[in-house]
């Protein structure tokens, strides 16, 4: 149910899907935008320095929160781009406008239903829809669609309906064009930069999102590898109602990561859903070379048992993503070089996934080289002593790693020999950040050292036989 941030209802959302409503806003949009950047231009010429630069903070901050508003009740591809800037932008945009935008990946208000149940009828038909009793109030609602819980009349059988925005994927192209301009004129990228290349990436990866065909495929195709691991639930897919814009899945009950009852459970228990979570993006990346890249909390929910064998129940893998072996094998040579403490293989792994330049200065491979020795800190045969239980634990809940990484890789980006990663790397460590601070919210306690080593040097699976 979608809600806002104090426990109550939220509003239901008027969706501006037609094109005059939709080109209005978005011109709008880029008249205050650029209208802002002249007059924060003039005022700047009668500041001092130190006036200036803290100017620019505020600058920046009062731009990303105005894009965040617009897009956040735009919806569609529009924030979807906006959601993806935070993700890129950590590696070129002001930290201060990142914090911001990172605020569209939550707060998505939900689309009114008599907005959508005319355009549920159109996609499944009417026959097939009366077969099911939909509840009008959004279990969840995103930037691309919203998820409404449904039951079977026929056998009663619980459902979630995954119905998407209408007429989204035949915005995409002009939403995209015209939102780069917007951030242009608001000047949240530095000067030169070459901001159509990311586009496409962000474009490439919003059609594989809306293609709800494909998410059937990965739901299933997820469910039959994780089929005998009672560690994880994945939910039964139902063809027969689903169609390209509309995914219906059973509903399976779980809890946010985040809510009381997971709080409250035993340290033990927390450990072993952590390591149940680490260990799925270990099989995902090092066994199959498919990963689900969206780390967002609701994809990850957890199912109390009685017995105390508690299960992630995971969903959406709209933004399940396939790794070439080619980019895997010297992925895996940076991971290595980072756990065994040997650079020459780490930067070789770098070089080989075109994060750095061969004719890098050494400062650059030496300062790249601290950036993967701080990532592996948790995976240390002995992890830092402040940070440890008495056996040798990493408490992952005490430390702050995640933003020492953040801040680190904003510091390397500022050198002109840095390269804004290929498209594999960012989401790749979007979810592989995910991940740090889901454990860091279940405040694992937890030696991963052997779990890593082991997938690292396996003998089977997709390690190299060499590695």
């Amino acid at each position: 149910m979608a809600k806002n941030s104090d426990g109550g209802k939220r509003k239901p959302l008027k969706l501006k899907t037609g094109s005059f409503d939709r080109n209005a806003a978005m011109a709008r949009m880029g008249m205050m935008a650029g209208a802002s950047f002249a007059t924060h231009t003039v005022g700047n010429l009668f500041r001092s320095k130190a006036d200036r630069e803290a100017r620019n903070r505020e600058f920046y901050v009062k731009q990303a929160q105005f894009l965040a508003d617009e897009l956040g009740q735009l919806k569609g591809s529009v924030m979807k781009v906006g959601q993806m800037l935070s993700v890129y932008g950590q590696y070129f945009m002001p930290p201060e406008a990142i914090e911001v935008l990172r605020s569209l990946q939550d707060d998505s208000p939900p689309v009114a239903w008599e907005d959508l149940e005319p355009v549920v009828i159109e996609r499944l038909g009417r026959k097939r829809l009366d077969e099911l009793e939909i509840d009008p109030e959004p279990l969840a609602a995103a930037s691309l669609g919203q998820v409404h819980r449904a039951r079977r009349k026929s056998d009663g059988r619980e459902l979630c309906i995954k119905v998407q925005y209408p007429r989204l994927a035949d915005a995409i192209d002009s939403d995209i064009r015209t939102l780069t301009n917007i951030v242009r004129l608001a000047r949240l990228v530095p000067k030169g930069m070459e901001l159509n290349s990311v586009m496409e990436e962000v474009r490439e990866m919003i059609y594989r999102e809306v293609d709800y065909d494909r998410e059937l495929r990965m739901t299933r195709e997820f469910g039959q590898r994780l089929a005998h691991d009672d560690r994880y639930v994945v939910p039964e897919v139902f063809p027969e109602y689903s169609t390209e814009t509309v995914l219906v899945t059973s509903f399976e009950a779980a809890d946010h990561v985040q809510s009381e009852r997971v709080k409250n459970l035993a340290q033990e228990r927390r450990n072993h859903l952590s390591e149940s979570a680490l260990e799925l993006f270990f099989l995902e990346f090092f066994n199959w070379g498919i990963v689900q890249t969206d780390p967002h909390f609701g994809n990850y929910k957890i199912r109390i048992n009685d017995d105390g064998k508690d299960q992630f129940v995971l969903l959406d893998f709209g933004a399940t993503r396939e790794f070439a072996p080619r980019f895997l094998g010297s992925y895996y040579d940076t991971v290595a070089g980072a756990f065994e403490g040997d650079q020459a293989k780490l930067i070789d792994g770098a070089i080989g996934i075109n994060l750095l330049r061969r004719d890098s200065p050494q400062r650059v491979f030496d300062d790249f080289a601290k950036v993967g020795l701080l990532i592996i800190e948790p995976f240390r045969e002995q992890p830092p002593a402040e940070l440890s239980t008495p056996d040798g634990r990493y408490k992952w809940g005490e430390s702050d790693l995640f933003w020492r990484v953040s801040r680190a890789v904003q510091d390397a980006a500022i050198s002109r020999w840095f390269r804004i990663p290929p498209r594999e790397i960012v989401f790749l460590h979007r979810r592989l950040g995910g991940v740090f601070v889901l454990l860091s919210v279940l405040g694992a306690e937890l030696n991963a050292h052997d779990l890593l080593a082991a997938y690292l040097y396996q003998e089977n699976g997709r390690i190299r036989p060499d590695a």
